[in-house]
């Protein structure tokens, strides 16, 4: 079988109205409709404390998804109280940030996502997901109309482990066996183009330009003419699962 294994944000579908800060700046509205703080403000104290930002550190002890948020709590009441805020209202709106950050009506796709992936299907090539996301994951990727497109769902918020960790790969190909070709293709230069590179992956960046990637598309309907080449693996090597 062929695979490719593919990204999500930002690769096949993204959070309407943006992301993290987009989404404590909504919630601080809703609370606090009076507030001079802006998404600006809030932006610069969530560079840091999400699982992955330290993809190196396994949370794998993590099994529930309240665990898993609860960790991120930290983070939002502490963004919210930099810029101000009573520490009792911080923590009641970093709270809310696991309600609204997932919620259904949020989340979109590419408008190339769902004609590219059939088209590949249609010749033949397998999907799978790997993705750094929210344990919510699964029930915005069946909203988004995935599920029978896609023939496994790898999330780290489940796996405990984050691209680019190797882990993160390693559980796919243990999947997948021994494909007769497979690619990553995703939208980070370092989570999948490298991530995937170290266990023998050969990655697409697409979207987002970067001067070290051999594989580059700005557009989805790019990657049917580079998978298409008859090229398994870079520099006709093949995947090695003996590699560390």
């Amino acid at each position: 079988m062929k695979y490719l294994i593919w990204d999500f944000d930002g690769t096949l579908g993204y959070r309407e109205g943006g992301m993290w800060a987009a989404t404590l700046f909504e919630i601080l509205q809703q609370e606090l409709p009076a507030s001079p703080v802006t998404m600006e403000q809030l932006q610069p104290n969530l560079q840091a404390g999400f699982y992955w930002h330290a993809p190196e550190t396994p949370h794998t002890a993590i099994v529930e998804a309240a665990q898993w948020w609860e960790t991120l709590n930290q983070r939002f009441a502490h963004a919210y109280m930099a810029v101000g805020i009573d520490e009792t209202v911080a923590w009641h709106m970093a709270r809310r940030v696991r309600e609204v950050y997932p919620a259904l009506p949020h989340w979109r796709l590419f408008a190339d996502t769902l004609p590219v992936l059939d088209r590949l299907t249609d010749l033949g090539w397998m999907h799978i997901i790997l993705t750094n996301h929210v344990p919510e994951f699964p029930t915005i990727f069946q909203h988004l109309g995935l599920t029978s497109r896609f023939a496994a769902v790898f999330n780290s918020a489940q796996t405990g482990y984050e691209k680019p960790h190797l882990q993160a790969f390693r559980k796919v190909l243990d999947f997948i066996g021994k494909p007769e070709a497979v690619w990553m293709i995703g939208d980070s230069y370092t989570a999948d183009v490298l991530g995937a590179e170290a266990v023998g992956i050969p990655g697409i960046l697409v979207r987002k330009p970067h001067i070290g990637a051999k594989y580059c598309c700005e557009a989805l309907s790019q990657v049917e003419g580079i998978v298409g080449r008859g090229v398994a693996l870079p520099q006709g090597a093949r995947y090695d699962p003996s590699i560390q």
